[in-house]
């Protein structure tokens, strides 16, 4: 099964938000979605230039309607200063007019697997049909501090301390509690779906995949 049937991608636009492997799987849905249509991969925060798409900055509607036609698929954004990406001027509404599928990386987590929210956190585009929340499955048994992304607010809400490990049980009430994403996707699974893992998907109140980008492999697990 592909990825994108896993997390039940459809036409329009996708947000990708959480820790732990956004831009990997927005590329691998990039990859997968670009026999069926054409893609437009951007972000609403920052992400760095990839290697393997042209790069369109400053682009008006007729110029990424051509390179669509051309190239199929593309990343759309505009420099800001630190070699990275930031959101296309041109706004979300054209492209999710002119492409088949918009991939927006629409969260931060400074490569942290777990990610909490401030409440400006995530930004997510008002064309967004579907929401998939990551999680890294590296962070289980890290302190808390080290292993995530705005820690202080997943303190706040689920009451474990800096120096306790993450945990399936805190990441499922963090999780909850935010009410953030349609369905959940565990990445850094490299080597079979770990205990802590497959506890998540047992506590979560919406749909949990799991799985390794990197490798290729993944499931559903509720």
């Amino acid at each position: 099964m592909e990825l994108r049937e896993l997390l039940e991608i459809r036409r329009g636009v996708t947000a990708l938000i959480g820790g732990g492997g956004k831009t990997a799987a927005m590329y691998v849905l990039a990859r997968e979605l670009t026999a069926l249509g054409t893609v437009v991969c951007c972000t609403t925060t920052h992400i760095r230039p990839p290697d393997h798409l042209p790069v369109l900055e400053g682009a008006d509607e007729g110029a990424l309607a051509a390179a669509l036609a051309e190239r199929r698929c593309v990343c759309l954004g505009e420099q800001c200063g630190d070699g990275k990406l930031t959101a296309p001027a041109l706004g979300m509404e054209a492209p999710a007019r002119l492409a088949d599928y918009v991939l927006v990386e629409a969260d931060g987590s400074r490569g942290l697997p777990v990610k909490a929210h401030l409440a400006h956190e995530p930004v997510i585009p008002p064309q967004t049909g579907n929401v998939v929340a990551l999680v890294g499955a590296s962070g289980f048994g890290q302190p808390v501090r080290e292993a995530v992304h705005r820690w202080e607010v997943f303190r706040r809400l689920t009451g474990a301390g800096p120096e306790e490990p993450v945990t399936a049980e805190n990441v499922a009430a963090l999780l909850k509690c935010e009410g953030l994403g349609d369905r959940i996707f565990v990445n850094q699974a490299d080597g079979g779906i770990p205990p802590s893992v497959a506890a998540l998907a047992e506590r979560a109140d919406r749909p949990v995949s799991a799985g390794s980008l990197r490798g290729g492999t993944w499931i559903c697990l509720s």
